[in-house]
């Protein structure tokens, strides 16, 4: 293990220990293709050679843009790393505003671009970066530099190679690996810098959690690489020897699976809720004693709990439940999936419950991007697993509660700093410790709970806290509710801006003989649907207390995405963002 000192270690560990045939496996031309870890390595020293060529000097900066997950992203970090310069991962879809303040700031010297959508973004923008030099593109694209013709520079440079092991050699763990700027539900992106050790010490201290028979694991990526937590496990993938399946895009995941026959995946809980909401759908449609069935197996497996706990009545329900019912949901996915690990945001218990009833075992895990990014994750042996928590903190990471009930990180995981932000940095590195802006606590055996972003917890005119994530996540189990941002801050009471699920909505009303339109519009405007929405709303109250609970709501009649700015690419609400553009929404809860 203590080979391993820079993430450029990585793919040598594989080489050594498993080397494997296929490595990383993307489609091309609908047909997976897939290269060998000696091929990685082989073409990641050519783009190091290259940059070299191209007088990269270490501690420069490169931007790599993917619209989905490739082979070429991973080829490409290492062999930008291998040089000493640093790369600095963008999501694809922020503005190109976004795109200018990064490139800038981070004062980017070259760029990797995957499409041409991309390169239009690019394009828009470089006349404005100064320290800008080339672009380099992963497809064909008519006017862009590619990629293949830096894989050629390199190839035709060998005689570079010794100056690529002494530039590896004068590499040292705690010297700046990466800048993530986070995206961030509020403001300006912040350029959170990693070490090697940072993200090394937490693929390391983190693999002993996940269940892997290694050398021989075939896992699906499609969670944005360009997030630390994606980016993490594929450096664990590498370390395990695990085969990469990239897939095509977030709507082919069924379809992928079903042709890779995947043992593992990452997931967010947004994802998830979108699997349970399109399952149920169908379980709905299903004639009477089918359907019946269906909803029998679903109540067994909201009632799950681990390690046998509820007797042996129950697990003869579970497995007769798992046999007609959950066996069919596990060949959607391909079969032979045993655990998905979930994170970027706080995940029904529900849902937990049911998958991993299911024999689709949930592990929700907590992090940041600060942290590299597991602090805490569940793992099912060694009674190491409880539903509505995050786990237990990884080796070598501490956690402790501030008396406000602030979650406090210190371990070799957390990060260097905010790129040229001492400000901010102090702000968050205090006393040895990370402060997280989020609220905890640890239960007597050592398990974590998030209760809320401390930010987020808001006080009533009348001087009560409301934790809207809770509210929030209670909320969105409802097959009406697709998104929902609690308010209420300095309000009499607090209120909700709720997006319906619109397709639900429409079948709702179609079961019911309403007549409530089919522009979004007229749905949001409709008073049955309304009403029909607090009816969900009022039920799931019952379990806050009094001055917790939401007393009025106003449907959005858009849809909440990342292209029109109201997520965040881990598909998350941005706070800020909802309650400026549906300000009359706001106004009309508080009668303004």
């Amino acid at each position: 293990m203590n080979e391993i000192k820079r993430i450029f270690d990585f793919p040598h560990h594989q080489l050594k220990k498993h080397n494997l045939s296929k490595s990383l496996v993307m489609k091309r031309n609908h047909v997976w293709s897939a290269i060998s870890t000696e091929e990685y390595i082989y073409q990641a020293n050519a783009i190091s050679r290259a940059l070299i060529k191209l007088g990269v000097q270490p501690n420069d900066k490169i931007a790599v843009i993917s619209t989905t997950n490739r082979t070429e992203w991973n080829i490409v970090d290492i062999g930008i790393l291998q040089t000493g310069a640093q790369n600095v991962p963008i999501y694809p879809t922020i503005s190109h505003h976004d795109f200018e303040y990064i490139f800038n700031h981070a004062e980017v010297k070259y760029c990797f671009l995957s499409d041409k959508d991309l390169l239009e973004k690019v394009d828009q923008i470089k006349h404005n970066v100064p320290t800008l030099k080339g672009v380099y593109s992963f497809e064909e694209i008519d006017d862009c530099n590619n990629w293949n013709e830096l894989i050629e520079l390199g190839l035709a440079n060998e005689n570079l190679q010794p100056e690529i092991e002494k530039r590896k050699e004068n590499v040292h763990t705690d010297d700046l690996a990466t800048i993530i700027y986070t995206s961030g539900t509020t403001g300006t992106p912040k350029g959170v810098m990693l070490s090697h050790k940072n993200i090394v010490s937490n693929v390391l201290d983190s693999h002993t959690r996940l269940p892997f028979v290694e050398g021989n694991t075939r896992v699906l990526s499609f969670l944005p690489v360009c997030h630390i937590f994606e980016r993490m496990l594929h450096y664990l993938y590498q370390y395990e020897g695990a085969t990469i399946y990239f897939a095509e895009g977030i709507d082919k995941i069924a379809d992928n699976a079903k042709e890779i026959k995947p043992h593992f995946m990452s997931v967010v809980p947004r994802l998830l809720e979108k699997i349970y909401d399109a399952i149920t759908a169908k379980g709905a449609q299903l004639s009477f004693p089918k359907k019946q069935l269906f909803f029998w197996a679903i109540s067994v497996a909201e009632k799950y709990e681990p390690y046998h706990v509820n007797g042996k009545l129950y697990d003869l329900q579970l497995k007769i439940a798992n046999k007609l019912i959950f066996s069919k949901w596990r060949e959607a996915l391909g079969g032979e999936i045993n655990t998905m690990v979930s994170g970027s945001a706080p995940l029904q218990p529900r849902l937990t419950r049911i998958f991993t009833a299911a024999g689709l075992t949930i592990m929700e895990g907590y992090g940041l991007t600060e942290t590299s990014p597991v602090i805490s994750v569940n793992m099912v042996k060694d009674h190491m697993f409880r539903i509505g928590t995050v786990g237990k903190p990884i080796p070598h990471v501490e956690v402790k509660i501030a008396d406000d009930g602030e979650i406090l990180v210190k371990g070799p995981n957390v990060m260097l700093g905010y790129n040229k932000d001492p400000e901010k940095t102090a702000e968050v590195l205090k006393n040895g410790y990370f402060h997280t802006g989020d609220k905890g606590e640890i239960d007597k055996d050592g398990f974590l709970k998030i209760t809320g972003r401390k930010k987020e917890i808001f006080k009533t005119s009348g001087g009560k806290y409301v934790s809207p994530a809770l509210l929030e996540n209670e909320m969105k189990q409802s097959r009406f509710i697709e998104q929902i941002l609690v308010v209420g801050e300095g309000e009499k009471m607090p209120a909700a801006i709720v997006q319906p699920n619109f397709e639900f909505v429409l079948e709702w009303a179609r079961r019911h003989d309403l007549d409530i339109g089919n522009s979004f519009e007229e749905m949001a405007n409709n008073l049955e649907v309304k009403d029909r929405i607090f009816q969900e709303i009022q039920e799931r109250n019952q379990l806050f207390g009094k001055w917790e609970q939401i007393k009025k709501i106003e449907l959005t009649p858009i849809v909440w995405s990342i292209d029109n700015g109201l997520l965040t690419p881990t598909l998350k609400p941005k706070r800020a963002v909802i309650l400026s553009k549906f300000q009359d929404l706001y106004n009309k809860l508080y009668d303004r």
